[in-house]
């Protein structure tokens, strides 16, 4: 165990003037007021040694700041990843040095590539320390630009303030993501020079996000738009982060253009919206898919045209003119050629769009979609909904969880076929329900960030849908639930597999199962032991009671669900092919 002396790292700087009626704090009160001015209510952390002066200061400010314990530092990111997504707001970190901060990098890694707005604070051993490979020292700067908007290490008490405010405006401006702030010790314990003032940073001279779009851009898009006669609207998560689900649907209903989303875009308009074609990408929807090969106009807004949605880039919508809303410039033309790009925010493009476009009749076109609905419902979801007497379904679960929380919930999901299967059956009612792990794809996401969620936004309903094997990889973060009594419901499809994996050595390497099959343990007996009920269900009789009874729980509560061993989940687009090649089986 670490042995610290306190006074003798306390620098007093010569030039502090000695003034009596005049309170000089140290770099972690200070800290501790500038996340107040920032109007900070939670923090997800976990304490120790480099950060110990901070915690201390954390104590006289309980009454202002929720700090909740969490069982390990990188349920720590993705709680705060899930409050972030829920409420709009940044969340906060606090870990100490070494691999308390190293364990926060697969969290920060998913927070960037989802946009997701996180400011990270750990602690750093001492300045004298600094390049001596002092005990839990670490290269969190080097380890951390990469995947970061941007990082700073403190080393002296003064900078607090400023830094502090600089990392809450570049995690929330602009394209959101997240912000690491390295604290070294000896600037935590050291006395400021000058009385503490903190104010909100408005702008940096060299970070400058554009939000209003220029208004050539504006006008070269409505004129494509208006002139289209298979006009095609991609919707992404940056609708969503700008709060422009209203001014969407505005314009879709003005123009009468079908909309997809992406998988993060999803929940932007209601599913059952009649311009709503559904979803676009790897599992995504058949027609969504295929007719991306037949739209002469794509506007595509807050979306980044990943892999994931394109298939093989150098294949998809070649036919198509190209209109790309982003607010980052970097992600125009860096996949897809644009033709009409417009750089801004997307509620403040479409604000601008809606007094020049038009509508048009597009009836045709929007029921080329409607026949490749009715395709995939036979041929999928009515199989995939059956009784036929079997295991349960995964889809089953989701379509019922649906009706029984009438679409209104939050649903937090992991990663794989659970995810897809959640995607597809959940008919999402309320804009910003669907968390979950995009472009990372981290296993182990949904549980603390299930948490988060609930914590941002304690008045709704909060599910996570969860595989068996991505529940095992942060599983201990049941006792950070249960310790601060938040009424998180999680379901476990449990498959005793890595289903996907399996579904793509079963379809692509000759069924070879190479270590896909999971031994699990009892996993309700696990939740018990942490203090959550819960409950296995295993036979389709006792599915709709097992639901109720989960969801009318006072309290968090864990439902495993036994579900078909090798279930597979259909649309898929295969890797590397084009988005029209799409199988059904």
């Amino acid at each position: 165990m670490e042995t610290v002396s306190i006074l003798s790292e306390i620098t007093i700087k010569p030039e502090a003037p000695a003034v009596p009626d005049v309170t000089y704090i140290n770099g972690s009160q200070a800290l501790m007021r500038a996340l107040v001015a920032e109007g900070v209510e939670t923090i997800f952390g976990y304490p120790g040694g480099a950060i110990m002066p901070v915690y201390d200061a954390l104590y006289d400010f309980q009454d202002r700041i929720n700090h909740i314990l969490v069982r390990h530092e990188q349920g720590a990111a993705h709680a705060a990843e899930g409050y972030a997504r829920v409420t709009g707001r940044a969340g906060v970190c606090l870990v100490t040095s070494g691999p308390g901060a190293t364990n926060l990098v697969t969290g920060i890694a998913d927070a960037l590539i989802d946009s997701t707005p996180m400011v990270c604070i750990v602690g750093q051993v001492g300045k004298k320390l600094l390049g001596t490979d002092a005990f839990q020292e670490a290269d969190v700067m080097g380890i951390t630009m990469p995947i970061t908007k941007w990082n700073y290490q403190i080393t002296d008490a003064d900078e607090v303030p400023d830094i502090i405010s600089k990392a809450f405006y570049i995690a929330q401006s602009g394209r959101p993501g997240p912000v690491l702030i390295d604290i070294t010790k000896s600037a935590q314990l050291e006395l400021m020079t000058k009385p503490f003032a903190y104010e909100c940073c408005k702008s940096i001279v060299s970070y400058r996000p554009r939000l209003i779009p220029k208004q050539e851009q504006i006008e070269v898009a409505a004129k494509l738009i208006n002139e289209a006669k298979r006009p095609y609207l991609f919707v992404g998560h940056g609708v969503q982060i700008a709060k422009a689900e209203e001014e969407l649907r505005e314009f879709i209903e003005k123009t009468g253009i079908p909309v997809a989303t992406t998988l993060l875009g999803q929940s932007t308009i209601p599913t059952n919206h009649p311009l709503y074609v559904g979803w676009l990408g790897m599992h995504g929807n058949y027609g969504t898919n295929v007719l991306t090969d037949q739209a002469d106009v794509i506007i595509a807004i807050g979306m980044r045209f990943d892999d994931r949605v394109t298939g093989d880039a150098s294949r998809f919508i070649k036919q198509a003119k190209v209109i790309h809303i982003e607010i980052d410039p970097s992600e125009i033309d860096k996949i897809i050629r644009t033709h009409a790009p417009v750089v801004g925010d997307a509620k403040e493009a479409l604000k601008a769009l809606l007094p020049l476009v038009h509508h048009n009749d597009h009836t045709v076109w929007r029921n080329e979609f409607r026949k490749f609905e009715a395709i995939e419902y036979e041929k999928i979801t009515v199989p995939e909904l059956s009784n036929n007497g079997g295991k349960i379904k995964m889809a089953e679960v989701i379509d019922l969880l649906s009706t029984k929380t009438k679409g209104e919930a939050i649903l937090v999901t992991d990663v794989g076929q659970h995810q897809m299967m959640a995607s597809r059956y959940y008919q999402f009612r309320r804009p910003n329900s669907l968390v979950t792990s995009g472009g990372m794809g981290t296993m182990g996401f949904a549980l603390p960030a299930a948490f988060g969620a609930q914590v941002g936004a304690p008045d709704r309903q909060v599910v996570a849908i969860i595989g068996d094997g991505c529940f095992q990889m942060t599983l201990q973060e049941l006792g950070t639930i249960v310790q601060n009594k938040q009424p998180v419901k999680a379901i476990i499809l449990n498959n005793n597999f890595l289903g996907m994996v399996r579904q793509w050595q079963q379809l692509f390497h000759e069924r070879r199962y190479s270590f896909v099959e999971l031994q699990n343990p009892d996993f309700i007996t696990i939740a018990r032991g942490f203090g959550m009920d819960g409950q296995t269900c295993s036979q389709r009789d006792d599915l709709s009671n097992a639901l109720d009874t989960m969801l009318a729980h006072d309290g968090p509560y864990l439902l495993e669900v036994i579900v078909e061993k090798e279930e597979n989940v259909f649309p898929m687009v295969p890797s590397g092919a084009g988005v029209s090649q799409i199988r059904l089986s």
